[in-house]
């Protein structure tokens, strides 16, 4: 009854059924399910922070039942499901890396593994685009000392970056605008002779010849 309930959308009487399940099996045969359709309910009606509330909850009570990495699973897709853009989807990326990475570490045999690591490459290139954009933000006023942190910082963190070049060709010009000719000289080159092919490279080219000089 309560699955047709919740097919039929009316979540708030399914859930009433689904709690007196929780209640009336004392063998707990029954409740663990009951409880993961609490919080499926919750999904299903975009309700999200509830619906991670009672995945969690059903992790605390039933931590190796057979669907706990389900639960997991969902609570690192709600928050994945609410990225966007760098700019709006830095904290949503940041809590589903941290949730995709506990799945790995608590069900290292979890039925996911192979979407999750392209889940957890979008959540790192999504974090790594808005450190990049604050970076910009203050290479742009000219604070070349906090765009600096920011960048080395970058790729320090994610190595793999997939705009490395664009990072290195932007320290190369913070340290020239900070007055450290030879750590310019040594991004710019390293821009060269990493991303020949790159379309950074011309303006890069230039730099170290004025560099030089």
């Amino acid at each position: 009854m309560a699955n047709d309930l919740i097919e039929k959308k009316e979540f708030e009487n399914a859930r009433k059924l689904l709690v007196e399940v929780k209640n009336r099996d004392l063998t707990k045969t029954y409740a663990p399910l009951a409880q993961l359709k609490i919080a499926d309910s919750y999904a299903k009606e975009e309700e999200n922070d509830l619906a991670v509330e009672e995945y969690r909850r059903f992790l605390d009570i039933y931590p190796d039942e057979r669907n706990a990495s389900y639960a997991q699973y969902q609570i690192a897709m709600i928050y994945f499901s609410q990225i966007e853009s760098p700019e709006r989807g830095f904290g949503a990326a940041a809590k589903a890396l941290e949730e995709f990475e506990k799945l790995k570490r608590l069900f290292p045999r979890n039925p996911y593994k192979d979407i999750v690591e392209l889940r957890i490459e979008k959540c790192r290139n999504t974090i790594a685009d808005y450190e990049f954009l604050v970076g910009e933000f203050y290479f742009k006023k000219g604070a070349y000392n906090a765009a600096l942190n920011r960048f080395k910082g970058l790729l320090s963190k994610y190595p793999d970056y997939k705009k490395e070049a664009v990072v290195l060709y932007h320290l190369g010009l913070c340290f020239k605008g900070i007055g450290e000719r030879d750590k310019a000289l040594e991004y710019l080159n390293l821009l060269v002779g990493k991303y020949p092919n790159d379309p950074l490279v011309k303006n890069a080219t230039k730099e170290i010849a004025s560099l030089a000089k």
